[in-house]
């Protein structure tokens, strides 16, 4: 039998949606935070996830460290999906839990962006990692 490899592209598609859209007040473009790093256009500027760890992490508030926390979530979701797919075993309410957890990381990423003044942010890897874990690993057994 080949194991089904489709949630493991469902789980990766993640990567490329917007994790959380910061917009704000006045004619300023929104910035952009996917897993992989921060995308703003004025002026365009790309932080990778890990020079946001190493580099620019002293001063920031508490509720930014949700981001990286969302990320290690994801990617071990990541891990159990691409072992499914390689295997054909995979245990969805593990998949499933860790995507949970991600989206209720970024949950908490776009409210503390949200409580700044001229700032709004929206949560839109909450929605999709929630809508993946529901929608893919609904009806998998264990």
């Amino acid at each position: 039998m080949v194991p089904d490899r489709s949630p493991l592209l469902v789980v990766v598609a993640l990567l490329v949606v917007p994790w959380s859209v910061q917009t704000f007040a006045g004619a300023r473009p929104p910035g952009f935070v996917f897993p992989w790093g921060l995308v703003n256009f004025d002026p365009f500027s790309v932080t990778f996830i890990w020079d946001f760890l190493f580099r620019y992490t002293m001063g920031l508030p508490d509720y930014i460290l949700a981001w990286p926390l969302s990320v290690g979530c994801y990617l071990l979701a990541l891990a159990s999906a691409a072992g499914g797919a390689a295997v054909g075993r995979e245990d969805p309410r593990l998949t499933a839990g860790l995507l949970a957890a991600a989206g209720v990381a970024q949950l908490t990423l776009a409210r503390g962006f949200s409580f700044q003044p001229g700032r709004a942010g929206w949560p839109l890897g909450t929605l999709a990692c929630w809508l993946v874990a529901w929608w893919v690993y609904r009806r998998r057994d264990a």
